[in-house]
């Protein structure tokens, strides 16, 4: 079962802060030169916590962390956050441009507690591996500051729209009828709304809609993995069984209605932060990520297109079309080198008797074959080498990468279609895994719309 919970979150003082010059992307999505705009935005910005800067001269007794954990502290003291007087559950709206389109869409869902389960409860699952550098640096960040200040987006499905209903209501004209607490626009033009729910009955009967669910991570797999370890290893300190910790009841404390009984977590770790987003509703926007090779001794590209002969047909093409590529059924990507674009298609049979060990779901999916045959067989990548990320970069634009490989940082690039999200539903309900970076949710969800304190 899918246990949430509502809890009294760390907040900006709209009061004390402009809100838009202290949240950021997430953490893993924020590039050096973004960093440093957030640093100079404002003395408050959550990069402070999220992704502070190494110092000369950082010890085990005073760094990246440590000042982390000491930002949040003094924040906190100075009431620049402020922790919410009632336990609430809170909607989240993002109205945004789909990118390379004008088509503009509305993406729904609410931050809540989601508890944390091991994969094999077969309750929650991954879609895609991780990163082990990623999960470390992570781990040290929570055990320093005791605090989860970013979301991870989970999907689940609802065609009934419950939660919708309960929290943002409309009226005969489709118009939200309860309205939103918070307001802010992001650098990318993305609007994001938050609407604080405190009303004991609402907050239960979402936390009964919720009962029966399966959840998948569609951002945050890092995050949520180090959460589990980490609750594992409270649960052993503290003498629960993280098998099976039962959640308390705790009245809540609206005056009104202090005869309420809400849930809260067994402890304080064994749950985090999450946005949850019905993946039946509309909204939903995956794009692609593109990889970047580079560092590769002798590399040459004509030898590399006449051995992957074997598994494609391959056309050198004048550049790389993303909109035709998209309308191409199958197996397809480009492969773009510093004088030649490539499209590269799969010869079903071939791919089927190289992958034989592949389930057919995943043969199906560009960034499978990509991998296993072109990275891992024919440029002689090992998965632990790409996991390290000694030759590969990932990267969402597609300027990016030509730009890329115009200025010599990259050997070749290879950009593919999108995964959609009935072949992620597909291939995370038989409890499978896609290679790392095979999707990217758009747009990403703020941090610091809301902070869970576990102290």
């Amino acid at each position: 079962m899918a246990r949430i919970y509502p809890f009294r979150a760390l907040r900006y003082d709209p009061a004390r802060v402009n809100m838009e010059d202290v949240v950021t992307q997430p953490y893993d999505k924020i590039s050096p030169a973004m960093q440093q705009r957030y640093y100079q935005r404002s003395p408050y910005n959550l990069i402070r916590v999220i992704l502070g800067k190494a110092q000369e001269g950082d010890t085990e007794q005073q760094n990246v962390y440590t000042r982390a954990d000491e930002s949040l502290k003094a924040w906190r003291k100075e009431g620049i956050l402020k922790e919410e007087s009632e336990p609430a559950i809170y909607g989240y709206s993002q109205t945004y441009t789909v990118p390379g389109t004008t088509e503009v869409r509305e993406r729904r869902g609410f931050i809540a507690l989601g508890h944390l389960y091991d994969y094999a409860d077969q309750v929650v699952f991954r879609h895609e591996q991780t990163f082990p550098k990623h999960k470390s640096d992570r781990l040290a960040l929570f055990k320093a500051t005791r605090a989860y200040c970013e979301q991870i987006y989970l999907l689940y499905s609802d065609p009934a729209f419950t939660a919708e209903k309960l929290i943002f209501g409309a009226d005969a004209s489709g118009k939200d009828t309860n309205p939103a607490d918070l307001t802010i626009t992001d650098e990318y033009g993305v609007q994001h709304r938050v609407w604080r729910l405190t009303d004991p009955v609402l907050i239960n009967l979402l936390v009964t809609a919720m009962v029966d669910k399966k959840l998948i991570i569609a951002d945050g797999h890092h995050r949520y993995e180090t959460s589990v370890a980490y609750m594992k290893e409270r649960a052993a300190a503290l003498g629960h069984d993280p098998a099976n910790p039962e959640p308390k009841i705790s009245p809540s404390n609206a005056a009104d209605q202090g005869h309420a009984l809400l849930p809260t977590p067994a402890f304080p770790e064994s749950a985090m932060m999450m946005t949850f987003v019905n993946m039946d509703a509309p909204g939903i926007t995956i794009l692609p990520t593109h990889r970047v090779v580079f560092g590769l001794p002798s590399f040459n590209a004509k030898d590399l297109m006449k051995k992957a002969e074997a598994y494609f047909t391959i056309e050198q093409v004048a550049s790389a079309d993303m909109d035709a590529l998209n309308e191409i059924p199958g197996v397809a990507f480009y492969a773009a080198t510093h004088d030649a674009t490539y499209l590269l298609k799969a010869k079903p049979e071939a791919i089927a008797k190289a992958l034989e060990g592949v389930s057919p779901r995943q043969q199906q999916l560009d960034v499978v074959p990509l991998h296993r045959l072109v990275l891992e067989r024919l440029l002689n990548l090992t998965p632990e080498s790409i996991a390290q990320l000694k030759n590969i970069r990932y990267i969402r634009e597609t300027s990016e990468v030509l730009d890329q490989l115009k200025s010599r940082e990259a050997d070749i690039a290879f950009l593919i279609k999108p995964v959609t999200l009935d072949q992620l539903k597909d291939v995370s309900y038989h409890l499978e895994v896609m290679p790392q970076k095979s999707t990217d949710f758009y747009p990403k969800l703020l941090s610091g719309l809301a902070i869970y304190a576990l102290d």
